[in-house]
């Protein structure tokens, strides 16, 4: 039995991603991040939801903004399990689980968007979580 954490208890345990996790469960969306998978979580810090427009994060977790909110999760979730050496060296346009393309930039660090990933192959049971600085807005 793998003992690995999956994705959502790792971001849990880390500390670091409460705003992710509050919106994860108002999204609906901790049993799909649970399964299988394998997925990659680009995964912005509680820093990086503070740094959102005041408001932006508690008009999000309404009820009835939910399908922005899943939205904007599901775009930063890639399918399939992508580390950060896979990605050195290159420029490349990925599909998320929301169906929009994000822009990855490995010349130099790694960049998504205009985040960069702060901490890169947080490995779980069922896929990878990269920490960025910055919320990817589709």
């Amino acid at each position: 039995m793998n003992t690995t954490p999956d994705i959502v208890d790792t971001a849990v345990a880390a500390g670091s991603f409460t705003t992710l996790v509050a919106a994860v469960q108002a999204a609906g969306l901790v049993d799909t991040l649970k399964s299988p998978g394998p997925f990659t979580v680009f995964a912005p810090t509680d820093e990086a939801f503070a740094a959102l427009p005041a408001g932006t994060v508690e008009n999000l977790l309404k009820p009835e903004n939910k399908d922005q909110l899943t939205a904007i999760l599901t775009y930063h979730v890639v399918p399939g399990q992508t580390l950060a050496a896979d990605l050195a060296g290159q420029r490349l346009s990925v599909a998320t689980v929301n169906g929009a393309n994000l822009h990855i930039d490995g010349r130099n660090g790694v960049k998504v968007e205009k985040a960069n990933v702060i901490q890169a192959d947080v490995l779980a049971s069922n896929g990878v979580i990269h920490v960025i600085d910055k919320v990817l807005l589709p």
